[in-house]
């Protein structure tokens, strides 16, 4: 690239995404610029000729996890302050669910106390999943400890061959 360089061209492709997808998005924007394989071309003179590699930036937004959890927890269930209006008073009285952060959002049908179940149920996923993937799947093993009747306090702890041990691996 010449000219305006890497940076330059990504800033140039997503302003140009935005202006095109008609909105903005708030909050931390992550870009991943990848060059492509070119594409073989038929040259005409029986040998097919490589076309130029393509430049590519693909852009898209992130999410805390307090987002996340905070879009889950209202998913099918108004906060308290959007939920007391007349429409949601007539709206949980017919048994139709609205939700959302804004409590505007048609949920489908479930009256207050079905919808708490389904806002929990997808909680407990959301965090079921979030611990996989922040958990490593391999947990750290100790070796049990020693009988602490045997020896005193003012000394370390030694396994049974007088060495300290360390905590082990699993396989």
């Amino acid at each position: 690239m010449t000219g305006i360089g890497v940076f330059g061209s990504a800033l140039v492709s997503v302003l140009t995404t935005l202006a095109v997808a008609g909105g903005a998005m708030a909050g931390p924007v992550f870009c991943t610029t990848t060059v492509e394989a070119p594409a073989s071309l038929p040259s005409g003179r029986g040998s097919p000729r490589l076309a130029p590699a393509v430049e590519i930036t693909r852009c898209q937004g992130s999410q805390t996890v307090h987002e996340l959890l905070q879009e889950r927890f209202y998913s099918h269930t108004a906060p308290f302050e959007a939920g007391i209006g007349i429409s949601h008073q007539i709206t949980d009285l017919l048994g139709i669910a609205r939700g959302g952060i804004n409590g505007r959002a048609w949920m489908g049908f479930g009256f207050p106390d079905q919808t708490i179940v389904r806002d929990a149920t997808a909680v407990q996923n959301t965090v079921q999943v979030l611990m996989e993937q922040q958990s490593d799947p391999m947990p750290w093993r100790t070796a049990d400890l020693a009988d602490v009747f045997t020896g005193s306090l003012s000394t370390p702890w030694q396994d049974s061959s007088g060495s300290m041990s360390r905590p082990a691996r699993g396989l």
